[in-house]
């Protein structure tokens, strides 16, 4: 079960742009806090980048308070070099969480869209409009850059899970399925 009040940061992590979005739970509904980007591509260097990922990272962390931070993991494309760039802002990220002592949680980008939209194959624009209706945001507090919708998706994603009852039905066999729920199973009789 939820605590009455809870803070979540979703990040989107990115070399380029990292989109980021925060969500309050009061008595278990979601309110946006923030959300926003970190525009990185004027600067050359890749390490100097994620310097300023783990930065920003520590300044939400010490501005909002979150309690629990939810991240896109890489998803496995072709290119391996982008890949390990990628790879790298998501660590950069929670090293920066995990210096403050915040629990992390991943979820793939497929989980985060049909958690949002019901559709795993959902465009970013059609996660930005659900996330627009779900959390009543204003039109003019949307942001150009769907990174940062995406972050707030990860928020969102993440406390859709975390509240969702938690079943301890896990079985290794059909035999084991039978033995765990035999009001509701009937067997044949002999």
């Amino acid at each position: 079960m939820m605590t009455k009040e809870k803070i979540i940061l979703g990040v989107d992590p990115g070399t380029t742009v990292m989109g980021y979005g925060l969500i309050k739970i009061l008595d278990n509904k979601p309110f946006l806090l923030a959300i926003g980007v970190l525009e990185l591509n004027k600067m050359e260097d890749h390490y100097l980048r994620l310097q300023r990922i783990f930065n920003r990272i520590i300044s939400l962390i010490d501005e909002f308070l979150p309690d629990e931070l939810a991240i896109e993991s890489p998803f496995f494309g072709k290119n391996v070099q982008s890949m390990l760039k990628l790879g790298r802002a998501q660590g950069v990220a929670m090293a920066a969480a995990l210096s403050r002592d915040m629990p992390i949680f991943e979820y793939a980008p497929l989980k985060i869209k049909m958690a949002i939209t019901g559709n795993g194959r959902a465009s970013k624009e059609q996660v930005a409009a659900m996330l627009q209706r779900y959390l009543k945001i204003p039109q003019e507090s949307m942001l150009p850059q769907m990174d940062a919708t995406d972050g707030l998706a990860a928020a969102l994603c993440h406390f859709f899970q975390s509240t969702r009852p938690q079943s301890n039905a896990a079985y290794v066999s059909w035999k084991d399925f039978m033995h765990k729920n035999e009001k509701r199973v009937k067997t044949p009789k002999n």
